[in-house]
């Protein structure tokens, strides 16, 4: 069965993030706790289709506004050995499909690339529901979540501790809080 837009009372067409009241973040193992960090500057677009399934993402994030509250260690990030920024200013995010998991949760299917490796990744995406906002926008709300590879992107960086330990995981968990509103 597929979900239709309307029948989630979701307005179809061009909704656009708004990144006041949206969040990029992730988290990554350091030692033996995790580290936290987020994206501040980051733009895009949904395009919603009546099938549901055929709707579509494009999200671009701006490297230089990584910020884990640390200065040092986001200069670091910054830095060739980890997301070069002076070569690589931006990781965008691109759909190639939706696919229904249950009630109001899909799987968002895209392209990821980070460094100019492009790989494909999926998001657990959870429908939050629309309404009006107190201007009269339309707005829309959704939360993803994802693991990714450090690696498969090229970004090797590590310093080894005693034995098989590393300073920093491989995997790195997205978490995302997006609202979007209406064109």
């Amino acid at each position: 069965m597929t979900a239709l837009a309307s029948e989630l009372g979701l307005p179809t067409g061009t909704w656009n993030i708004d990144p006041a009241h949206s969040e990029v973040a992730f988290v990554i193992r350091h030692l033996m706790t995790k580290v936290r960090g987020s994206f501040t500057e980051f733009s895009g677009s949904l395009e919603i289709a009546e099938n549901v399934t055929e709707s579509k993402a494009t999200v671009e994030i701006q490297i230089k506004s990584i910020d884990t509250r640390n200065s040092d260690r986001d200069a670091h990030i910054r830095s060739a050995e980890i997301l070069d920024l002076d070569n690589h200013p931006a990781m965008t995010f691109v759909t190639n499909g939706v696919r229904e998991n249950g009630s109001d949760k899909y799987f968002l299917d895209g392209t990821l690339t980070i460094r100019d490796v492009t790989r494909p990744i999926t998001l657990d995406l959870e429908f939050n529901g629309t309404d009006t906002d107190p201007w009269g926008g339309t707005r829309v709300g959704f939360s993803a979540t994802t693991s990714i590879s450090r690696k498969e992107y090229g970004i090797e960086f590590n310093i080894p501790l005693g034995g098989d330990k590393a300073l920093l995981g491989d995997n790195v968990d997205v978490q995302l809080e997006v609202q979007a509103v209406k064109a």
